[in-house]
């Protein structure tokens, strides 16, 4: 990999910028490679719109902006209406699969869900639904380490909460890893 893009689409409140921070923040300081984090969100502070573009590269990144995602995660159905027609031919799609429906995707691109909502329900907490996401990124895509996730996280998120966020991205990346064991024995 010289450059890979990555797009996080959401609503305010369900943590993609930070979910971008992290993803950034694991590359470049702790998978020792260059990354670059840009964000956009709408005027409203929760439920309005937002994304995050995160490059990582191998080489120095000279233009900041994502153009065209090879990895899309969309947590929300107004950010896959927005971003899915942004993602690369052989890209992958991640969806939150109780709060988004695909239609009909390009045959070479990749699809994979998970009910990152309920399961961060189940930890206790629905706030943590991108660190699930997260967790499931790391093992469908393989783009980041996980220990440079956990150790990403444990810096990122605020202080007292690092274990229930840690829980969250293993249970996310738990999940991954059947999805991927699954799509393993069936292709």
């Amino acid at each position: 990999m010289s450059q890979l893009e990555i797009k996080i689409g959401g609503f305010g409140g369900q943590g993609v910028i930070l979910a971008g921070e992290i993803v950034g923040r694991a590359a470049a300081i702790f998978d020792g490679r260059e990354a670059t984090l840009t964000r956009s969100f709408g005027p409203e502070a929760r439920g309005g719109a937002a994304s995050a573009q995160v490059i990582i590269s191998t080489e120095k990144i000279y233009y900041p902006y994502v153009t065209r995602p090879e990895i899309l995660i969309v947590m929300s159905q107004e950010a896959h209406r927005r971003f899915s027609g942004e993602l690369s031919p052989g890209g992958t799609l991640l969806i939150e699969s109780d709060l988004v429906r695909v239609g009909e995707i390009n045959p070479s691109q990749r699809l994979f869900g998970i009910p990152a909502t309920r399961l961060a329900e189940e930890l206790g907490r629905k706030i943590v639904l991108n660190m699930v996401m997260l967790g499931f990124f790391t093992a469908v895509t393989s783009v980041v380490g996980a220990d440079s996730m956990r150790k990403a996280i444990s810096e990122s998120v605020p202080r007292g909460t690092a274990d229930l966020n840690l829980r969250a991205f293993q249970r996310g990346y738990d999940y991954g890893v059947d999805e991927m064991k699954k799509a393993g024995s069936s292709g």
